[in-house]
């Protein structure tokens, strides 16, 4: 018995000596996401073909075709001052040749630091006619983040309005980024009469003083000609057409490189699922920026595509847009959920009929389902959540006008568009629907990769893919939903805290009009929850009362342990919550040692409870 006990003893160790030796065994992966067809294919929207070629050219042709086609047709409105698509052709094409003149060819950089107006349509389109490369400056930008982005993109000239508040800021570039000219443009010019004598008389203070030099050419001076520019030879596939610099939430900005052949399929794309636009009678309403990516393709090259009336808009203000609805009856209008929000809010919003609008976009930050509902009771126009990037061109994902538009998500991919979900943990293994990961993207509007930053180039572009940052998931019908950006994960003792779930809790409160959640240091559990919160006019409300309200809403993990009310939170130009100036606050907070004076701070903060 003893014999056979210790035989058996001796047996069972050497099989666990053995399987100790022994590799351990992977884990069970998850399947790879489904195959062909994909989840969408099945429920794509009517009128619209996944499958379709997008066609491959040079930006240029977007206007050419819209010249040739609609020559008559209003093609800009701006302040009351109209061009037709012909009158709009002709400029670009002596701009062009001005251009040539300047220098400009393939691999010169030409800066547009310009708010919306025709001269941004202009320009843009005839550097890429002279063969160059844009490169897209936001005119809110303090000088030194001017100065490192023409630094970092090598741009020799830059394009501006002749105004105080613009030109002064790119004097100093003609040194310090070795800049070689600046086009200076009027504001008069594109006025009407009167205005544009009125202007020149009566805002003089409005108005820059520019040296009479060589480095300086006003703008009539650069399209004294007749039109005629040299041809250039455009590789769509490989020519640059705009360096587009991203404003991630960590790190410096990256010039995200969209050949030609990028931004034209991306227009195609968007122009193809926009089913109910009718090809010359639209009429665009040009709020968002044109400098920024979304207004960009979405606004400016989408709305020439169609051969549309586009009215720029120079800067926001609510009851001036609304006013412009009621009069100029526009019928398409994209925004971020910012400008919805507020024109559900608008007081005195029974005053302006809003029922020319038919489809309207938003996108740049999560579409609160209360603000698509109220909005589209409001108007009766239906309003789709989009999705994209700078690093697409933008546009990845849209909620189709028609058929099933899920309140929550940012709809499915756009044609030719492929949408991967990869594993936080291993970033080559896909997704099946449902479960949560990276969105990654493959389509014909991905980006080449990032002006001379090869590292980040190969850590963003893996085996075809841009990898967004982004976390969600995919539905069984290919409906993509958006949950948090990666940088932004909150890492509390161990545990993941999404921002936007907490934000969408704390949103519920009645009180609440909007918040902001980041991570904040802390020594014990590496990061805990700060949240940051703006009140509904006339409201109240505690810390405490407000996590005795949040209590059966989030994991304990999830909890705010600081609560902080403002009075406003900081947004970005387009007018996104920015959190990454909270972040900002909150780093010089602890380099600092001491309290930091925050922006529009309530007159008490408080903390919530441990």
């Amino acid at each position: 018995m003893t014999i056979d006990f210790l035989a058996r003893l001796k047996a069972l160790a050497k099989a666990a000596l053995a399987r100790l030796r022994r590799p351990p065994a992977r884990p069970a992966e998850l399947p790879p996401a489904e195959p062909r067809p994909y989840p969408w294919e099945a429920s794509y929207p009517d009128g619209i073909d996944w499958h379709a070629e997008i066609a491959v050219a040079p930006v240029p042709d977007i206007l050419d075709r819209a010249v040739k086609t609609w020559p008559d047709r209003p093609a800009l409105r701006f302040m009351g001052k109209r061009y037709t698509y012909a009158e709009l052709g002709r400029l670009v094409d002596r701009t062009a040749k001005g251009f040539q003149g300047l220098g400009v060819e393939k691999g010169v950089h030409v800066g547009l630091f310009l708010p919306n107006s025709p001269y941004y349509v202009i320009c843009y389109y005839a550097v890429l006619k002279a063969g160059g490369t844009v490169v897209n400056y936001n005119p809110l930008y303090a000088e030194r983040e001017i100065a490192r982005q023409a630094r970092d993109s090598a741009t020799r000239i830059m394009v501006t309005l002749q105004l105080a508040a613009t030109y002064p800021k790119l004097t100093g570039l003609f040194a310090d980024a070795g800049l070689e000219a600046i086009v200076v443009c009027p504001m008069s010019d594109v006025l009407p009469f009167p205005f544009g004598l009125i202007f020149s008389l009566f805002k003089r203070k409005e108005i820059a003083a520019v040296p009479n030099d060589t480095r300086h050419i006003r703008f009539d001076k650069l399209i004294d000609n007749d039109g005629v520019f040299a041809p250039v030879a455009v590789d769509p596939a490989r020519d640059v057409a705009v360096l587009q610099y991203t404003g991630g939430t960590t790190g410096l900005p990256k010039g995200a490189i969209l050949t030609h052949a990028n931004v034209y399929a991306n227009t195609v794309q968007t122009r193809m699922w926009a089913v109910n636009a009718v090809p010359g009678a639209e009429i665009f309403l040009g709020v968002l920026p044109l400098f920024h990516v979304f207004g960009m393709t979405g606004v400016m090259n989408v709305g020439l595509y169609l051969g549309a009336e586009i009215i720029l808009v120079p800067r926001f203000k609510m009851a001036e847009m609304l006013e412009i609805i009621d009069r100029k009856k526009p019928t398409v209008f994209l925004g971020v959920p910012t400008i919805y929000a507020s024109i559900n809010a608008f007081p005195e919003l029974d005053k302006y009929d809003l029922s020319s609008l038919k489809d309207c976009i938003s996108g740049g930050a999560p579409l609160p389902v209360e603000v698509k509902a109220t909005f589209e009771k409001l108007t009766g126009c239906v309003l789709v959540e989009g999705y994209g990037l700078s690093e697409s061109s933008p546009v990845c994902t849209i909620n189709p006008f028609i058929g099933e538009n899920k309140p929550g998500s940012i709809g499915m991919p756009v044609p030719g568009t492929v949408i991967e979900i990869a594993s936080l943990d291993d970033p080559d293994r896909l997704l099946p629907p449902g479960k949560r990961g990276e969105i990654c993207v493959r389509g014909p509007q991905v980006m080449a990769g990032y002006w001379n930053q090869p590292e980040e180039t190969a850590t963003t572009l893996r085996n075809g893919r841009l990898h967004t940052g982004d976390v969600g998931y995919m539905d069984e019908q290919g409906y993509v939903f958006l949950i948090d950006r990666i940088k932004d994960l909150i890492l509390n003792a161990g545990f993941n805290v999404y921002p936007r779930m907490v934000e969408e809790a704390i949103d519920l409160h009645p009180a609440v009009a909007e918040s902001v959640v980041c991570g904040v240091p802390d020594r014990t559990r590496g990061e805990i929850v700060k949240a940051y919160v703006r009140l509904r006019g006339g409201q109240t409300l505690t810390a405490a009362d407000l996590k005795r309200f949040l209590r059966d809403k989030l994991a304990p993990y999830e909890q705010p342990k600081k609560i902080e009310f403002r009075d406003e939170l900081p947004r970005t130009f387009i007018g996104k919550l920015s959190r990454r100036d909270l972040i900002a606050e909150e780093i010089r907070r602890v380099n600092e040692g001491r309290p930091v004076e925050p922006r529009a701070i309530a007159p008490a903060m408080e903390e919530s409870e441990e």
